[in-house]
């Protein structure tokens, strides 16, 4: 992707969060001079920011996930069984636009229409080998009411409605009718170590800068504060 792409989607996408009154936290607005001069170990650390990508095939509109990771504990936390064990992210599917079929091995997490189109998940189960199983049925809590599918069902979810994936359902997620304002509630989450993707696929983008970062991504980090 390219930088300026970047930018851009940032833009669109503040606005469309913030037309259902919801505002992302100030350190979302910081320059990358002002993230760069702080260093808030709070927020490097744990990776909370903007975070979009193209899963390395360059084409966006069509395979691509915008989110914004807005708090997030460690693993530490977890082994400890204390502290901070959640995270909470922003997302947004835009009409069509597929975010491929994976799993996590760690985190649990509840999916929430926020408002916008249909939110439509394909969903399998694993099988002993945790790959997909193409042959067991799928059970889902949905707001509290368990929801039946066969394997690789369709499960649609209304502004306002809610899923809860636990870790080994395969699921891949797209938006229909319209754009979709997701809110993600989570255990601790590492979209480094606990994305398990059916097909080869590259959780982050290379960005190809072609103007400077209006504001850094979460994979920006390691290369650009200094």
């Amino acid at each position: 992707m390219k930088r300026s792409q970047v930018n851009e989607i940032i833009r669109q996408s503040d606005a469309f969060i913030r037309s259902f009154g919801y505002v992302l936290p100030p350190f979302a607005y910081w320059s990358p001079s002002e993230l760069s001069s702080k260093k808030p170990e709070g927020i490097i650390a744990a990776r909370l920011g903007w975070d979009i990508t193209d899963y390395g095939k360059g084409k966006f509109d069509e395979l691509g996930l915008f989110l914004f990771t807005v708090r997030n504990g460690f693993a530490a936390d977890l082994n400890k069984g204390r502290g901070m064990l959640y995270a909470e992210k922003v997302m947004i599917s835009r009409k069509n636009q597929m975010s491929p079929m994976h799993r996590h091995n760690i985190k649990a997490e509840d999916i929430i229409n926020r408002g916008g189109g249909k939110l439509v998940l394909e969903l399998f189960m694993s099988d002993s080998g945790d790959g997909i199983d193409r042959n067991a049925p799928v059970s889902v809590p949905c707001d509290g009411v368990e929801r039946k599918l066969p394997p690789g069902g369709l499960l649609k979810l209304d502004p306002g409605e809610s899923v809860t994936l636990l870790p080994g359902v395969w699921h891949a997620f797209w938006a229909e009718e319209d754009d979709v304002l997701i809110g993600e509630v989570s255990t601790v989450n590492d979209d480094r170590t606990d994305n398990v993707f059916a097909e080869p696929i590259s959780r982050f983008s290379k960005i190809e800068e072609d103007e400077a970062p209006v504001h850094l991504l979460v994979s920006d980090y390691e290369e650009m504060i200094v």
